[in-house]
């Protein structure tokens, strides 16, 4: 697979009805090892080791309703109330980060009201802190640590 701009670890990769399939920490099973499916496990993996997330407070593919579709958030992280606090969204390393791509997780954010956004193509991680009081949000120049949350 493509090499990141995220911290490597001991990936879980096997063979399964002759497709690759990786496995997933949180979800606790093997996925189809797709390229946006690599940029989410290095990327959960960066936040749980590097950032000291609790894995016990994030979830994988967490649908929610907006406007009657059914939708999927790549991940979130919970408060320890269950009460969302980050939606993060994954796409392939070739898929470039664009407004498109900030439109589709502030949808989610609509019906989930988090304080945090997070996009990433494994590549560029972008990082935003929502401000409901002024209606606007900040970008931040890094991934913060859980502690800071």
């Amino acid at each position: 697979m493509l090499s990141l701009n995220l911290p490597t670890y001991e990936t879980k990769i096997a063979a399964r009805n002759g497709k690759n399939v990786i496995f997933d920490v949180i979800r606790r099973r093997y996925v189809a090892l797709t390229p946006e499916e690599w940029v989410r496990q290095h990327f959960v993996h960066f936040l749980i080791a590097y950032k000291g997330y609790p894995s016990t407070l994030m979830a994988n593919e967490v649908l929610l309703n907006l406007n009657g579709m059914k939708k999927r958030c790549d991940t979130v992280l919970y408060n320890k109330d269950l009460s969302a606090r980050m939606i993060i969204e994954y796409k392939a390393p070739h898929v470039e980060i664009t407004q498109k791509v900030f439109t589709q997780i502030s949808n989610y954010n609509l019906v989930l009201k988090v304080d945090y956004l997070i996009v990433s193509n494994g590549i560029d991680h972008y990082c935003c802190k929502m401000d409901y009081e002024k209606q606007t949000y900040v970008f931040l120049k890094d991934i913060p640590n859980y502690t800071e949350l």
